[in-house]
């Protein structure tokens, strides 16, 4: 069947896609992730640290900064927004806005250092690990992982807000649960990352 004369011509096979923009929506929302560090921060410490309100308006400020956590992944790989930039700055951001949360609570002495060190030794560590392994393949986030993060999230939240009675203890048994899988995902992807190492060499 013959095309109209208005059709537009056929695209060639094998082209590359178009190159997404750097200003692209998901890469927007990573950059605004990034500009509430410093200011979850301040509001963190506003007053002292330990003012209700502020406290508060901090923890709108982090939750903020988890939500487009959440959206911006799904819309650079939904809407083939995927950039170097953003391979590079979402990770980052994601860090440094649980890691900003994690050292500020362990410095106003309401989140045990250990815990602090623990979370943030983990992350740092996998990260390097997946460097170490990206030759023989790349190692994809796992259920465990993603529930992890989500408890993180939760709990730091629940850590930011001054909570008394009740709602206290809840957030240490979620800051608990949050710090096992934190464990137990970082021994699972070390296991993968041995094992991709293995299955790479016995094939090179």
């Amino acid at each position: 069947m013959s095309r109209g004369a208005g059709a537009a011509p056929a695209k060639p096979a094998g082209s590359a896609p178009p190159v997404p923009s750097l200003w692209n929506i998901a890469n927007v929302l990573t950059m605004l992730r990034l500009a509430i560090v410093p200011v979850f921060v301040l509001l963190l410490f506003a007053d002292g640290g330990h003012d209700p309100k502020w406290r508060a308006v901090a923890w709108a400020a982090f939750a903020i900064a988890m939500i487009t956590d959440v959206f911006d992944g799904e819309l650079a790989r939904r809407k083939g927004l995927v950039t170097d930039f953003g391979k590079i700055a979402d990770p980052i951001a994601d860090k440094a806005i649980m890691g900003s949360a994690l050292i500020g609570l362990s410095v106003l002495g309401d989140l045990p250092w250990w815990v602090t060190a623990l979370i943030l030794a983990r992350e740092l560590g996998i990260t390097l690990m997946r460097f170490w392994v990206i030759r023989y393949g790349v190692i994809p986030a796992s259920r465990g992982g993603k529930l992890k993060t989500l408890t993180q999230g939760i709990a730091v939240g629940m850590y930011v807000l001054e909570l008394t009675g009740w709602l206290a203890t809840g957030r240490a048994v979620v800051m608990t649960a949050a710090v096992l899988l934190t464990l137990g995902t970082g021994l699972d992807y070390v296991r993968q990352a041995v094992v991709l190492r293995r299955q790479g060499r016995t094939t090179t």
